[in-house]
């Protein structure tokens, strides 16, 4: 599976959103989602698993409980996938700025 079709599903990227703030029984992640999507606990266990075996999550055992956290492997591969078009962005970035720029000099004209 391609690291932007893992992030392309909102369920997904709501866990992510989750364990970016940090280590997260499985129990609260799927309160949290089933709550937010109306989904059941077998159906966010499956968004748990793609997102571990494309490496965007980890889990260990603490006793009879699941702890998962976020992994970079799979952040870092759509990281790298986006760097292609980074150097983009800053002509884009300049010509947004000079659009701005415009825009606010016609707006003191016309005031």
């Amino acid at each position: 599976m391609h690291a932007f079709d893992v992030l392309g599903d909102p369920v997904r990227r709501r866990i992510l959103d989750l364990l970016a703030d940090g280590e997260r029984p499985a129990g609260s992640v799927v309160d949290v989602v089933a709550a937010e999507f109306g989904i059941t606990q077998p159906a966010v266990s499956r968004h748990l698993r793609i997102l571990r075996e494309q490496g965007f999550a980890t889990v260990r055992a603490d006793g009879a409980r699941r702890i998962y956290a976020l992994e970079r492997a799979g952040l870092d591969e759509a990281d790298a996938q986006l760097e292609r078009y980074r150097r983009l962005w800053p002509q884009r970035l300049d010509a947004l700025h000079t659009e701005i720029a415009r825009g606010a000099r016609a707006r003191r004209r016309d005031a």
